[in-house]
């Protein structure tokens, strides 16, 4: 599994700032994790950088009024898409969609930048969702906010800064529970839901860092946002942090408000997208999703595929398209015989459906065939994506009847981008045709 880079996605940022060199180490971060990006003075190049330009999400340095005073002028630029906006700097009355007092580390800022992208797609996804589902008689329900306290996890011992950080979000609002141990961890996160977890990166790192790896191995729990917690004098790798899983990683001299910040600005990203999954999930009707599995079924899949490739073209994003078709061995074929693979493959589907992100639509090809829709993914980070979901599947043993071992599922992966010029049809056949040849090899 390819687990090298940051996010899923290379996104496109334009940075907006008087100064050239208020960005100029993050602009370098960003572009060595393959983002593309574009520095630029003043609201006036910025308008012209996006009429030339879909740029994901822009970067403003909020210490300049008189660019803070033109951001409106500039998201309306990009009609037909959302553009978020991270104010770095001073504390500014506009809305935005997340403050930060400094310059993040280009991992951190990376790992942000993709949170704001997909929420943003994620509410694209859901309308063109409504779409689909209205050509087939059927309605989604309107996204509802869960108006409850934000909850929190803070897993870890009791230690002074920790709990001044806890003591910081309780102060804010925020419903926090306290689990000393990881057992306690787990039996919490098994009762109840959470909006995001803390993990206290003490004398013994390694045991948040297990409990985070745990985390990403369920599919419950897999998208809930870790944020990690350091202790006073820790040398650590961020990027290798980021790309463990990580939404935050706190260093020494940040504060508790402002980590109290952070976390929240997490948690509610995180709670609004549970919000449109379940929406999303409301429809369980026969003719266009699986009741047990919640995957599309074939027919309606092609259709909403190709609402989305011409979503697509007109917001001058990326779409690529996986499927995963389960490995044939000989074991597979013996362990059959008694069907229990057949048995097994609803799980997987089921499991399918969980770990895809919000904003992805995931179908059953065929019994043991299924393909996954990825908007604003190129074709690298949707091979990531899909390798992620078929790496946790396969840490899964299912039964293979009495007196014989568990089996695991394996999976062949094909994916497709969309090229110019090219339809739903050809994009579907193209990523199982990657797949056939995976076979083949």
């Amino acid at each position: 599994m390819n687990t090298g880079s940051v996010t899923d996605i290379a996104m496109q940022v334009l940075l907006v700032s008087p100064r050239q060199a208020r960005f100029a180490v993050l602009q370098a971060g960003l572009a060595h994790q393959g983002c593309e990006t574009l520095w630029v003075a003043d609201a006036e190049a910025a308008i012209k950088a996006l009429e030339t330009r879909a740029y994901d999400v822009m970067m403003i340095d909020s210490d300049d009024a008189g660019l803070v005073a033109e951001v409106s002028a500039i998201r309306a630029v990009l009609p037909d898409r959302y553009l978020p906006v991270i104010a770095v700097g001073a504390d500014c009355d506009i809305d935005v969609d997340l403050r930060m007092r400094d310059v993040p580390h280009p991992a951190q800022a990376l790992v942000r930048l993709e949170h704001l992208v997909r929420a943003a797609v994620a509410e694209e996804e859901f309308n063109l969702r409504c779409q689909t589902f209205a050509d087939h008689g059927a309605n989604l329900h309107k996204v509802v906010q869960d108006r409850q306290p934000i909850s929190v996890l803070a897993i870890g011992a009791a230690d002074e800064r920790f709990l001044a950080l806890s003591n910081s979000l309780r102060e804010a609002g925020v419903d926090v529970v306290a689990a000393p141990t990881p057992y306690t961890a787990f039996d919490y996160l098994h009762e109840r839901a959470f909006d995001a977890a803390i993990l206290w990166g003490g004398e013994n790192r390694a045991v948040a860092m297990s409990i985070a790896s745990g985390m990403k191995r369920n599919t419950r729990l897999y998208h809930i946002p870790l944020v990690l917690y350091l202790r006073d004098g820790d040398e650590v790798n961020l990027t290798d942090l980021y790309v463990r899983g990580f939404a935050d990683v706190v260093e020494t001299g940040v504060s508790e408000i402002e980590t109290a910040d952070r976390v929240q600005a997490l948690a509610s990203n995180y709670r609004r997208r549970q919000a449109i999954r379940r929406a999303l999930d409301s429809v369980r009707v026969s003719q266009l999703t699986d009741s047990v599995t919640g995957l599309f079924n074939r027919e309606p899949f092609a259709s909403h595929l190709g609402r989305v490739c011409a979503s697509t073209k007109r917001r001058k994003r990326t779409l690529s398209l996986c499927v995963l078709r389960v490995r044939k061995t000989d074991t597979l074929a013996v362990i059959n015989r008694g069907g229990w693979l057949d048995m097994a493959l609803p799980q997987v589907g089921a499991m399918i459906s969980r770990l895809v992100r919000v904003e992805d639509t995931a179908a059953s090809l065929g019994p043991d065939s299924f393909a996954v829709m990825m908007p604003a993914t190129d074709k690298d980070a949707a091979l990531q994506a899909a390798e992620r979901i078929a790496a946790v599947i396969a840490c899964t043993a299912f039964e293979a009847g009495q007196d014989r071992s568990p089996f695991v599922i394996d999976f062949d992966i094909g994916v497709a981008e969309m090229i110019e010029g090219e339809g739903p049809i050809q994009l579907l056949e193209r990523a199982v045709a990657d797949a056939r040849q995976k076979v083949a090899a």
